[in-house]
């Protein structure tokens, strides 16, 4: 089964005004290439969601632009998975620092058990870290051009695969794996994290 890593960089970084959360420094790399060197060993090739792709250029990367502008995350899971050359995308946030590979790994190994294989830490769906299969276009569509743009809305439509926060906690603390940078108390966190964790 062909897996594409698909980066979602399509939000507007409001919160951390306006600059781009991806390109932020942390560890002496940026936010989005520490997800690369993540991602990239685990799937078959990497491709970037962006309405910016000049940003983004020095990845020497595939882009798409939204097919459904301010349309969310969801949005932006509908262009990745449409436009992967793969069966499945895995799909994760350009703005997680701490993406680990046998995480990803975790998620990907599981990707023809489900339409959908997407960790859950307590009540929480990690859908910015899950896979997702060709089967669920038709499904986010609908929910799309519906304006219900709350990603677990389809879910109930396709076959999903849950992964519990033990399996992950092997690997790295849930809460570290899957921890997003949008304010900048999180990115001074997540800097004190990372000099931790070396």
């Amino acid at each position: 089964m062909r897996v594409t890593g698909v980066i979602q960089a399509g939000g507007k970084s409001t919160r951390m005004g306006g600059q781009p959360k991806a390109l932020l420094e942390l560890g002496g790399r940026r936010i989005i290439e520490r997800v690369l060197d993540a991602v990239a060993p685990v799937v078959d090739d990497v491709l970037v969601v962006t309405n910016t792709p000049e940003l983004y250029q020095f990845l020497g990367l595939p882009m798409v632009a939204d097919a459904y502008p301010d349309h969310g995350s969801l949005g932006g899971i509908y262009t990745g998975l449409a436009a992967a050359g793969g069966d499945v995308a895995f799909t994760v946030a350009c703005d997680m620092p701490f993406v680990h590979p046998d995480v990803v790994r975790l998620v990907v190994a599981r990707a023809s058990e489900g339409d959908v294989v997407v960790p859950r830490v307590g009540e929480q769906l990690q859908t910015m870290h899950a896979v997702y299969g060709k089967g669920c276009l038709p499904h986010i569509e609908g929910r799309l051009r519906a304006g219900q743009l709350k990603i677990v809305g389809f879910f109930d439509q396709v076959r999903v695969v849950e992964i519990g926060d033990a399996e992950v906690a092997r690997y790295r603390a849930p809460d570290v794996a899957f921890m997003n940078v949008n304010t900048p108390e999180e990115l001074a966190r997540a800097r004190a994290l990372a000099a931790e964790l070396g």
